[in-house]
Formats: C-alpha cells, sequence, structure tokens
C-alpha cells in the first residue's frame, strides 16, 4: 500500500504543471546573483529586476562561466550548474557559433534565468539568439534566447576586449563538446 501511495504521489507530481512554489522569487535571485557575483553586483541586480518585469520568476537558473571570442565568425564555450527548486544540481555544458559584425575576446561569470523549463532533460537542446557585445576591460550584458516555450536570459559580467552584433546559438548538453557545432 505504501509503494502505491508512493507512485500516485510521484505520478501526480510529475503530471502537476509548475506553480508559484517551483519557482524563484526575485529576492531568492537576486541573492544568488549577489552571491554568485559578489559584492558591487548593483548593476547586476538592476538587469536581474528587468528581466523579472519582462518574464516573471524563472523555475530554474544556471550558474557558470564561459569563453568567447570571434573575428565576424565567433565560437562560445561555457558550463555551469542547473539549479531547479526541488532537485539536485547537475552539471551543463554550452557551446555554439555566431556569425555577425563582431571582434574580440571576452572571459565572463554567466548567471542563465531559465522560464518553462519542463524537466532539466528539456534544456538540452540548441537556443538560436543574437547578442550585442560591448566590452572595454570589463562590462554586464544580457539577452534572451528563445526554443519553443522555454526562454533564457543569459546575464553575462565579462572582462576582455570585444563589441559587435551577432547571430547565433547556444546548444546545451550534459558533457563538455569542443566541436560548437
Amino acid at each position: 500500500m505504501r509503494r502505491l501511495v508512493k507512485t500516485v504521489a510521484l505520478l501526480f507530481w510529475i503530471v502537476t504543471p509548475a506553480t508559484a512554489d517551483d519557482t524563484f522569487s526575485e529576492q531568492e535571485i537576486v541573492a544568488r546573483v549577489e552571491g554568485f557575483f559578489g559584492q558591487g553586483a548593483e548593476q547586476i541586480a538592476l538587469v536581474v529586476q528587468k528581466i523579472f518585469k519582462d518574464q516573471g520568476e524563472p523555475n530554474a537558473y544556471i550558474a557558470g562561466e564561459e569563453v568567447a571570442g570571434a573575428l565576424a565568425v565567433g565560437l562560445r564555450y561555457g558550463r555551469g550548474t542547473l539549479n531547479l527548486k526541488y532537485e539536485p544540481e547537475r552539471p551543463v555544458y554550452w557551446q555554439g557559433p555566431s556569425i555577425g559584425f563582431d571582434i574580440g575576446f571576452n572571459a565572463s561569470k554567466v548567471f542563465i534565468l531559465v522560464y518553462r523549463l519542463p524537466a532539466a532533460e528539456a534544456l538540452y537542446q540548441r537556443f538560436p539568439g543574437v547578442e550585442g557585445s560591448l566590452y572595454f576591460v570589463g562590462g554586464v550584458g544580457a539577452n534572451y534566447l528563445q526554443s519553443g516555450d522555454v526562454v533564457l536570459a543569459p546575464i553575462r559580467f565579462g572582462a576582455g576586449w570585444r563589441q559587435g552584433v551577432s547571430a547565433g546559438y547556444m546548444d546545451f548538453t550534459d558533457r563538455a563538446h569542443i566541436n560548437p557545432f
């Protein structure tokens, strides 16, 4: 009987749509962003407020780091940890090409807000998007990427020299890849 109750409870949990309890509040995210980026993250908190105004509460986030470079054609490689409210953390990797009017190199800490992710495995796909960058020593930037109903809002705090506009995608995987395609 106990096993039947557990099975029914698990099925109910899987079938039940996400609720406010499954999402992260703005205060929770700001606290995690400040802990991740460190003191002096006031500019980043303003970016988070803007994203919350546009998208609402995320049901997941990724904290990580990446390197990227471009000379018209660009490459990006990153790694981080996927966090859902009631699931264990799991490693995640991303890579991807871009093309555009873009030149330079940057290394960034990245905090990605994830919206409407039905399950952790749904992250493992390509998310196309357009990005504009302007780094002279350092800077903060954010953009949106979307695939189906899932929306990603990467917030980058980086150092390097990078400027331009490009189109590309971020391909998320459960293990690191050298090939960005």
